[in-house]
């Protein structure tokens, strides 16, 4: 019988696994579809996760559904924004909430969430993406819904390493909760409970671009006690950090059908003057725990009202410390008298009328003395304030009393005694007449250090006047590296640039006598720095030049030197508009290498990749040493290396530059007009004269005349084209155009004109044979290909083929010349003929004519046959010796010579 029952429960313990082990293949697809029709049908919002994992093992008796990859994304007005998401949504249950129907809600008894990101939304229009229940009309559907799909009997939940993000762009206030985990334990199926929660995250607030809480550490262990019969959260056992700061409350929150009443009061448990250094982040305030002090400080406060859409808790918190003191252990010095009192509240319930009474705050460290009092209205609405400080401050006594950060090394005297009264609207609308502003602020010996700039500031001295509309640079006069300035002027908005974000405006005059740009070079950002390949990485030394973004400025400059990259520029004059981090350039000037130079145009740094455009007028600069120092020019006309003399110029270029402020040469582009005033040549730098002497024996390229040589370039994508030009060597002009590439591959043709006297003694004797003036001024186009590179040049010529050329024209010339010859004789032989027969009858004189022609030309017509055998042979016998006569002149024979042959 046992055996029985054994087998029986044991049969029964199999099926139970099989079914533990099999449930969940089927059950999973059930539990997700579940989930997302739930949610989905009941928000204007969409529910998504990657995959819907169930174990019954792990929790069992219970069942757990893990959901992984989960997200919530809204709909209009905020389309395809994350409300929520997270990386693993943990819900646990018993199991047979698996086995309820589609339409029968799932009890949940624990939730877990790992890394989940809330992303809260208010935008200008006051609407909020976290409102996305469906409006169904009636009341009491809408009731039903919220209760379908899920009900939260919980008994556990937790948040892990969480992110809570609150932008409400209507009031400017930005909200963030970071690395916050967040645990609770209770019974909530019960109708009054107590939750015992734990929190820890760091918080950052921000309204209207003022930053009050930065990262700050906050923690809270509190019990809190829930009626939800009433709805009403009470607080029972609390305690919070915020920094270090220990604060306990007491008190409750009640929720309401439309609206929440708070009345919550808080207090510090001590009354020790390091709660007020607690306040302070930890990197900055260091271990308090050994600080000696003297005094108290204390802060207090309640909330009390209702929350709706038009109020706000009343409130009020007192700040006090009533002369205190600290000395950090390591520290020569202590802060002494410290006085606090200070006052924020609100007593309508009105956001618009919280205010801040800054009653008095001051303090001593030596003799030194800074006093504040202030009072700030309408917090939340057009904020008014109206402040005086004032004091005489040694800065370097600060980090000997206070452990300020290693980077942040203060030197100097500070004397300032300024009352304002401003108004945010008149600000925001740049109506600073509105504004009341004066006082008196200087500061001498100054020392500065930032990782911004490679080099410490020093001002010796900076002095202002302020008035109701502006502020009055009058003294600035300091140093970093080599560089010294000494500026003056007017800013126009300085509680725009501190309280608007606005940038600075202004006109300032800036005089220097040594001025470089590798003073003002920014560190680069080393995830920057990471990407770029090592190239660009040991062209910039980690290193770029930034124009300030913060200023909106005119400045008239005037420098002794300004250096740039290896250039000493002269007596620098000229205008600068500096706005949007684009410097724009206007009739600058400088000295150069004996020459001036003009120069407009702008530099902007507001891209990853600066960029620039000029339009550059060089004036009598020397050739060699311009050509030594500007890489640009070595690139755009190497061949102008072998020049000595001076250059004037028009330059237009653009392109990008390196981080260094350099051009990025294979970026350019422009065109250069250059005129060349010069008669000598370098030849020593000359491979290219070496080349062309080789193959043109007749000339010298030496003694090339360059006197007002003029030629344009332009240059794009790396290639220089040179327009045509022509220089001259003695009574040869030579024609040259082509290109090169910037790594001076050179593709160039040169044509002489070369007279013929210069192409050897062959040429010259059939000149001279012909005996023609005109031929004596003779040219022949010869043709020279330069390529190859330049420091090694490639050259060839057509010079033999143009002399053979000459050759046959001058053969060709010859010969017409002599047929030219023997034509004039045979009309002055005609001329006697027809001289010799005058006054005998027409008929005989004609036919004279024609024997003559005939027995030249040797026609065979019948008329003349018979012409010729009527005459006698006296007659025929002298008509040969006429045409061997007519013959010898066409032949260049002499008489005696065809006698001779004749005998």
């Amino acid at each position: 019988m046992k055996k029985k029952i054994l087998k029986v429960i044991g049969a029964v313990l199999l099926l139970i696994v099989v079914v533990l082990i099999a449930a969940p293949f089927f059950l999973e697809a059930k539990i997700g579809d579940i989930i997302k029709n739930n949610v989905n049908n009941n928000v204007n919002a969409t529910l998504d996760f990657s995959d819907a994992d169930l174990s019954l093992f792990s929790s069992f008796p219970n069942a757990e559904v893990s959901l992984r990859k989960v997200s919530l994304i809204n709909k209009a007005p905020f389309e395809g924004d994350t409300l929520f998401a997270a990386d693993e949504v943990a819900l646990n249950m018993g199991i047979m909430q698996l086995f309820k129907g589609a339409d029968e809600p799932i009890s949940i008894t624990s939730l877990d969430i790992d890394k989940a990101l809330l992303h809260i939304k208010v935008d200008v229009d006051e609407n909020a993406n976290y409102d996305i229940a469906k409006a169904n009309g009636a009341e009491d559907t809408a009731e039903s819904q919220t209760t379908d799909g899920f009900s939260f009997n919980m008994e556990s939940y937790e948040i892990k390493n969480a992110k809570v993000l609150y932008d409400d762009y209507a009031t400017g206030i930005h909200l963030e909760v970071l690395e916050m985990n967040h645990a609770g334990t209770g019974d909530l199926s019960l109708e009054t409970s107590e939750l015992d929660t734990k929190t820890q995250a760091l918080v950052s607030f921000e309204m209207d671009s003022t930053n009050y809480l930065n990262k700050n550490t906050v923690k809270l262990d509190a019990l809190i006690g829930i009626d939800l019969s009433q709805n009403k959260y009470s607080f029972l056992k609390n305690e919070a950090l915020v920094n270090q700061l220990p604060l306990v409350f007491d008190g409750f929150v009640k929720v309401n059908e439309d609206h929440q009443e708070v009345d919550i009061s808080f207090k510090t448990p001590s009354s020790d003057f390091k709660n007020f250094l607690a306040v302070i982040p930890a990197e900055y305030s260091k271990n308090i725990e050994n600080v000696k002090t003297t005094g108290n400080f204390t802060v207090t406060g309640n909330f009390e009202g209702v929350v709706d859409e038009a109020h706000i808790p009343k409130f009020d918190i007192k700040i006090n410390s009533d002369n205190a003191s600290f000395k950090y252990p390591d520290l020569p010095k202590a802060v002494r008298n410290v006085f606090i009192d200070v006052n924020v509240s609100n007593k309508s319930g009105i956001a618009e009328d919280t205010y801040i009474d800054i009653r008095k705050l001051s303090f001593i460290i030596d003799e030194d003395k800074f006093n504040m009092t202030s009072k700030i209205t309408e917090l939340l609405g057009n904020t008014k304030v109206n402040a005086h400080v004032d004091g005489r401050m040694n800065l370097a006594n600060i980090s000997k009393a206070y452990p300020i950060p290693a980077n942040l090394d203060l030197k100097g005297m500070l004397n300032a005694d300024i009352t304002t009264a401003f108004d945010m609207v008149s600000i925001e609308k740049k109506q600073y007449e509105n504004t009341k502003t004066q006082g008196k602020l200087n500061v001498r010996g100054f020392e500065y250090k930032s990782d911004e700039i490679p080099n410490t500031v020093q001002i010796n001295s900076v002095a202002m006047n302020f008035n109701p509309g502006t502020v009055n640079l009058t003294e600035l006069n300091g140093k970093t590296g080599q560089t010294d300035f000494n500026a003056t002027g007017t800013i126009n908005n300085l509680l725009g640039f501190m309280f608007n974000n606005e940038k600075v405006e202004g006109n300032f005059d800036l005089k220097s006598n040594v001025f470089a740009l590798n003073d003002f070079r920014a560190a680069e950002d080393e995830t920057k720095a990471e990407t770029k390949t090592s190239q660009q990485q040991s062209n910039t030394n980690g290193e770029k030049i930034k124009i300030p973004s913060f200023l909106d400025a005119n400045i008239n400059a005037t420098a002794n030197t300004v250096l740039y990259d290896n250039l000493a520029l002269k007596s620098v004059n000229g205008s600068l508009r500096i706005k949007d981090e684009t410097a724009t350039l206007n009739n600058m000037t400088s000295s150069l290498f004996d020459g001036k130079v003009a120069f407009n145009g702008k530099v902007t740094t507001k891209n990853d990749t600066p960029t620039f455009s000029m339009n550059l007028g060089l004036d009598q600069l020397q050739i060699g040493e311009t050509f030594k120092a500007l890489e640009l020019f070595k690139v755009l006309a190497p061949v102008a290396q072998i020049i000595k003399g001076k250059l004037s110029s028009n330059i237009e270029l653009s392109g990008n530059l390196k981080d260094d402020f350099t051009p990025d040469l294979l970026s350019l582009s422009g065109d250069v007009l250059a005129n060349i005033l010069t008669r000598e040549i370098s030849a020593e730098k000359a491979p290219i004269l070496s080349a062309l002497d080789g193959k043109l024996d007749f000339i010298d390229l030496k003694q090339l005349n360059l006197k007002e040589l003029k030629t344009k370039l332009s240059f794009k994508d790396g290639l220089v084209s040179v327009k045509p030009f022509t220089i001259n060597y003695k009574d040869i002009a030579i024609n040259v155009d082509g290109g090169h590439t910037f790594d001076q591959k050179m593709n160039y043709k040169a044509t002489l004109q070369v007279p013929a006297k210069y192409l050897g003694t062959e040429i010259n004797n059939l000149i001279a044979k012909i005996d023609e003036k005109e031929l004596e001024s003779l040219t022949i186009p010869v043709t020279a290909n330069i390529g190859g590179m330049y420091n090694s040049p490639q050259v060839t010529t057509d010079f033999t083929s143009g002399v053979k050329d000459l050759t046959s024209q001058l053969v060709e010339i010859q010969k017409q010349k002599l047929i030219n010859q023997g034509k004039d004789k045979v009309k002055d032989v005609l001329s006697d003929v027809l001289s010799a027969n005058s006054g005998k009858d027409s008929t005989k004189k004609d036919n004279t004519v024609k024997e003559v022609l005939g027995g030249i030309l040797g026609n065979k017509s019948k008329k003349d046959t018979t012409i010729v055998k009527d005459s006698t042979n006296a007659k025929n016998d002298a008509t040969k010796e006429t045409a061997k006569k007519i013959l010898g002149g066409l032949f260049g024979k002499k008489k005696d010579t065809v006698k001779k042959k004749e005998n």
